[in-house]
């Protein structure tokens, strides 16, 4: 039951900055419904990922993956263009905080000096940034590659 409390709650606040930025790019007030469905659903999927042991940069890509599926089905129906429905449903998975960890470890070495565990921390958290900012890439340019080429995949 609190896990089920715990998803509700993590989708609620992931439709709040998809909405905010979908605001600031001038997203059209009736897609704005899609881009917090699309946010919920996909930060909702990486939460039950997360939750099955599944790494953060795998589950950040599954997520990533279905906002990007289900956005290019919602283009097709509304003839509209996919970004308009994922590019702000993807923006509560960017890891700003272990950006942050990665930036404020590199400042440290620069003011402390090297360490060990400073050199650590710092790489532990540049690479965690890099392969989820990766799989958000990946995850969201999918469907366009698989949909939109003019080639065929074999």
């Amino acid at each position: 039951m609190d896990f089920i409390l715990h998803l509700f709650d993590d989708m609620l606040f992931a439709t709040l900055p998809a909405i905010g930025f979908a605001l600031m790019f001038n997203v059209p007030k009736r897609a704005l419904k899609y881009c917090a469905f699309l946010s919920a659903l996909g930060h909702g999927v990486r939460t039950v990922l997360i939750q099955f042991d599944f790494p953060l940069a795998l589950a950040t890509f599954f997520g990533a993956t279905v906002i990007g599926f289900l956005g290019v089905y919602l283009s097709h129906r509304y003839l509209a263009h996919p970004k308009v429905f994922t590019v702000a449903a993807i923006v509560p998975m960017i890891p700003g905080v272990y950006a942050y960890k990665a930036m404020i470890a590199m400042v440290e070495i620069n003011h402390y000096g090297y360490s060990p565990e400073r050199l650590q921390n710092f790489v532990n958290n540049f690479i965690t940034t890099t392969f989820v900012i990766g799989a958000l890439s990946f995850g969201l340019a999918l469907p366009g590659m698989l949909f939109y080429r003019h080639k065929p995949v074999v």
